[in-house]
């Protein structure tokens, strides 16, 4: 499922893609038949929030130089943004993009994109939980689309030093598990708890973190594939797809 997809070919030619993943820690680009040419420290974001825009379109103008050519032309990017960024957050991530040269900017949620990578196959209630540098968020997916979801503007950076506890974190990320089944009215909440939860990001990582977490719930807790890198290679193969049916990409 993390095989990388070889370049793609729409009705007007070779359209060539990127996948970008710009988290508050690290900022990732994947490619088509390269897979992750990019891992590096984010450029200044703050909650999820890009503040200055120069440093990422700098690495992406060399990343997409280096994958795809001089020229963007029929480029797509595929960009993921946090499930409840707000329309004016969404809005300036497409704008840094945009500056990078003639590319075709596609949004989709960071929630959507790990599943596509790491989810279960078939349709049915999903819960991804996000355990981020500077955010959390846990995602209620049914068949691939998002009903409801929590948002909480802290993360791994600001747990103590090394040693030090999770509780807070667990505590949060667990009220935001049982905010959602409590709000749920088709309960498509409990059938997502009885499967599990997906955890991704640098989180799913710290088995501190995680551990305390399953047993705070009193559930089964599966971690994505790679979860650092979940979110991107996800987006990658929803950019496959949308290089593969121009018309059915996402928004």
């Amino acid at each position: 499922m993390g095989t990388a997809q070889k370049v793609l070919r729409g009705p007007a030619g070779t359209v060539r893609g990127l996948a970008l993943d710009i988290g508050s820690s690290r900022t990732r680009v994947w490619a088509p038949g390269a897979g992750v040419l990019a891992d590096v420290p984010s450029g200044p974001v703050r909650r999820g929030r890009v503040t200055d825009a120069t440093p990422h379109q700098h690495l992406l103008r060399r990343v997409a130089t280096d994958a795809l050519g001089d020229s963007l032309d029929d480029t797509v990017v595929m960009l993921c943004h946090p499930v409840l960024a707000d329309p004016e957050q969404r809005e300036a991530a497409r704008r840094m993009v945009a500056g990078i040269g003639p590319a075709r900017v596609v949004s989709v949620d960071s929630a959507r994109a790990t599943a596509a990578y790491a989810g279960p196959a078939g349709g049915g209630p999903l819960l991804v939980a996000d355990l981020g540098a500077e955010l959390t968020e846990v995602t209620l997916l049914v068949d691939g689309t998002v009903q409801d979801a929590r948002l909480a503007e802290v993360g791994l950076d600001d747990l103590p030093e090394a040693g030090g506890s999770t509780a807070a974190l667990v505590d949060t990320t667990a009220d935001m598990v049982m905010d959602l089944w409590r709000s749920d009215g088709t309960g498509a909440v409990r059938g997502a708890l009885r499967r599990g939860i997906l955890v991704t990001g640098g989180g799913a990582l710290r088995l501190d973190l995680t551990g305390r977490l399953a047993l705070r719930l009193g559930i089964r807790l599966w971690l994505a594939n790679d979860p650092a890198t979940s979110t991107v290679r996800g987006a990658g193969l929803l950019l496959s797809s949308a290089l593969r049916h121009p018309g059915s990409g996402h928004r």
